[in-house]
């Protein structure tokens, strides 16, 4: 027995597959774009936790220099003048090399930043005087800027200016780096800004072949 068609049957039209073709890949943009953001804001993240960490290691470099806060003046630097990397020290501080006390900061100094340019994409850092400690000898405490470059990408300069509010009004103040010039300054960089105390301690250490304690006091 031949069947026939009933006439009121149809397939799915071309129109029809079209629609559900581009439902579906604005569905997947939209997925693909909610895993992008949250893979920038992880990078984020991760870099600001470096960015903690390297405080804490220059923090505790001064905790095992026995005259740091004598010798705070020298642990005080700017942003890198030139390309990365930064030069070693002129003088390297390392086992029983004899240094004073302005050559052990300026060679803690000089390799924490190295380690930074190397740990965050165009790292930097600015170590500057608590604005609020404006007395010489009576200084206790450092602030610490680091600043380095995310992969933000975009040419709205309104976007740019509410992206870039807090990085830019980040520092600026008297005896404080700027973080960014402007909202459309290149590279734009995200900064984190913490303070460090700065102590001093007596501590062994070997001259010749005698062990002498090395305390704070007048510079060397």
């Amino acid at each position: 027995m031949q069947h026939t068609a009933h006439p009121n049957q149809r397939g799915i039209t071309l129109i029809e597959s079209l629609v559900a073709i581009v439902v579906a890949a604005l569905g997947i943009l939209g997925v693909l774009g909610v895993q992008m953001r949250t893979l920038s804001d992880t990078q984020t993240s991760v870099h600001r936790a470096q960015a903690i960490r390297l405080i804490e290691d220059l923090s505790e470099r001064m905790k095992t220099h026995p005259n740091a806060l004598v010798s705070i003046d020298s642990y005080t630097v700017g942003w890198r003048p030139g390309p990365a990397p930064t030069p070693q020290a002129s003088k390297l501080c390392e086992g029983a090399t004899n240094c004073t006390h302005a050559e052990f900061a300026a060679y803690d100094l000089r390799e924490w930043k190295r380690t930074l340019e190397r740990t965050l994409p165009l790292g930097d850092a600015s170590v500057f005087f608590a604005p609020a400690e404006t007395t010489a000898g009576s200084r206790r405490q450092l602030g610490v800027m680091i600043r380095w470059r995310e992969n933000e990408r975009s040419t709205d300069n309104s976007y740019l200016a509410d992206l870039l509010t807090t990085a830019t009004n980040l520092g600026g103040d008297a005896g404080m780096p700027t973080c960014n010039i402007s909202p459309t300054s290149t590279p734009r960089y995200t900064c984190h800004l913490q303070y460090i105390p700065v102590s001093s301690r007596c501590a062994p250490y070997f001259a010749d072949v005698t062990v002498q304690y090395f305390c704070p006091g007048p510079k060397s």
